[in-house]
Order: C-alpha cells, then sequence, then structure tokens
C-alpha cells in the first residue's frame, strides 16, 4: 500500500495546446514515480488545450479544473489551492521551462530547512528578453524600499509551500500575473519562514509567453497595494515628513524676516498633517483586513 501523497504540482494552463502533449505525459510519469499528485487549471483558453487535457482527464494523479472564461494567472492558481489536499504544494509553469529535477531538490529542502515556503530562484540568470529583465529589476527594488522583503527572486513562478498557511491567505491573492510577487509577499509579512533555492530555467518547449510591459505595469500596482495593505505607515509616514520639512525649509526664513505664516509652507504642512491622519486610519483598518 503507497503512503499517501505529501505533495501537489500545481500548473496552471492558458492556451498551451501544443506543450500539452510533450511536457505532461513527463510530468504525469514523474508523479507517478515519486507519489506526487498533479491540478492542472485551464484558465479559459482558447486553443485546443481543452481537448489535450481531456486525453489525462482518466489518470488517477491528475485532476483538471477548468475556467469558462479567462479569469487570470492568479485565479487559476487560486481555484487549483482550493483543491490541493497534501501537505506541500509547488507550483510550475506546463511550458517546459521548470525542471522537474528542481521539484524534486525543493521538496526535500523544505523539510531539511523546516521551510514555509522556498522560491525557485532565477538570480544570475539571464531574462527572455531585456525589457523584462528591467521589468523584473524594478519589481524587486520597489519591494526591496518599501517592505524590505529579504529574498531575491519575488516573482519566481516556481514556488513550494506548506499548503495549509496558502490557503489561509487566498482571500489576500490576486488575480492576475502579480499573483507570485503577492504571495511571497504574504508570507514575509505573515512572519513565515521563506528561503530560497537556486533553480535553473529551460527555454519555453513552445507557443509563446503572456508575460509583457502591461504585465510589469500590474505586478508594480500590486505590489504598492499590498503593500498599503500591510504596512501603511511605509509609505504614508515619509510622505508626511517630506511635505511637513518642505514647509518648514519654506516657511521658517519667511518667518524670520518678520513676514508672518507663509501660504504655501501652511498649505504643505496642511497635507503633512493629513498624510499622517490617513495613514494612522490606513494601519488600523489594515490591522482588520489582514487578520486572516
Amino acid at each position: 500500500m503507497m503512503n499517501k501523497p505529501l505533495l501537489t504540482l500545481l500548473l496552471p494552463c492558458y492556451n498551451e495546446d501544443e506543450n500539452i502533449p510533450v511536457v505532461l505525459p513527463e510530468i504525469e510519469a514523474f508523479a507517478r514515480a515519486h507519489n506526487f499528485k498533479v491540478i492542472i487549471v485551464n484558465d479559459g483558453s482558447i486553443d485546443n488545450s481543452r481537448s489535450e487535457l481531456a486525453r489525462f482527464a482518466a489518470s488517477d494523479l491528475i485532476t483538471i479544473a477548468h475556467h469558462k472564461l479567462n479569469k487570470g494567472y492568479g485565479a487559476a492558481l487560486k481555484t487549483g489551492l482550493q483543491l490541493c489536499t497534501t501537505e506541500y504544494t509547488i507550483t510550475l509553469d506546463i511550458d517546459g521551462q521548470h525542471r522537474l529535477v528542481d521539484v524534486l531538490n525543493l521538496f526535500e529542502q523544505i523539510k531539511i530547512l523546516d521551510s514555509d515556503m522556498i522560491i525557485g530562484s532565477r538570480k544570475g540568470q539571464k531574462s527572455a528578453s531585456s525589457w523584462r529583465g528591467l521589468g523584473k529589476f524594478l519589481i524587486r527594488l520597489i519591494a526591496k524600499i518599501l517592505m524590505q522583503v529579504p529574498v531575491h527572486d519575488i516573482n519566481s513562478g516556481m514556488k513550494i509551500f506548506r499548503t495549509d498557511i496558502a490557503q489561509r491567505y487566498l482571500p489576500l491573492y490576486p488575480d492576475g500575473m502579480s499573483f507570485s510577487d503577492i504571495m511571497t509577499l504574504t508570507f514575509v509579512f505573515k512572519k513565515n519562514l521563506v528561503h530560497e533555492v537556486p533553480i535553473k530555467i529551460e527555454q519555453r518547449r513552445a507557443g509563446k509567453s503572456t508575460i509583457n510591459l502591461r504585465t510589469a505595469i500590474e505586478t508594480a500596482n500590486g505590489i504598492i497595494n499590498i503593500i498599503v495593505l500591510f504596512n501603511p505607515m511605509r509609505i504614508f509616514l515619509p510622505t508626511a515628513l517630506f511635505f511637513g520639512l518642505a514647509g518648514l525649509i519654506w516657511g521658517i526664513p519667511i518667518l524670520l524676516i518678520g513676514n508672518g505664516v507663509s501660504v504655501g509652507a501652511g498649505l504643505l504642512i496642511t497635507v503633512a498633517v493629513l498624510t499622517l491622519l490617513l495613514g494612522l486610519i490606513a494601519h488600523q483598518l489594515s490591522a482588520m483586513r489582514t487578520n486572516v
């Protein structure tokens, strides 16, 4: 009698009909050899992905879920997470970029390190394009400046984590491509143990990536939103100090020469006070909203 599976491989799928016949048999054989489960969420694909996935519907290892419409990368992973019953879950792509040997390594490391999440770090590897590389750099910069994130590759699509913790935070995750970043930031903010382990990324077997400049903008916006949610004073306090100091620098010289309080200085100081008050209100709302 086989032991109960401890790991689920969770794969979102959108318009991957060229990759499914090549990659999925390898994943199924790998999962069978190591007693893992597989969950695939077809996110409203408009190609032949649904019919290609139907060939694997009878597998005792693979669970397939379908969205009627394209809801987004994060929405697909959230659907899959709700179906996961194993102690650990690992997210990876169905385009063949993530190596199965790295799945085994991350699985071993999360048990050895007793981590809550391990991120497959692509640090030092070149991006598919200079624009994507620049976008990833800016996203990391924003996250580190505003939230002191102790990891490098916050938006890696390959990460392994404790399923129960990830499910607890489901209401905080976005539906779009910023899911990976926000999930990492959520684990970090909630004081879960997060590590990084190097992985190697391969070329896509076929098809075209859907990541573009719009994705980077969406991700940056999502990071700012989650920081405002988790630690609003990180944004409001420096902003209030900036306006307050600007008002004092402007107003004190005018006051010293006997011309009274400058209107401009008064306006800047008023903005500083209002910003600080908004930050305090946001802090209270954050405490209520993040109590999950």
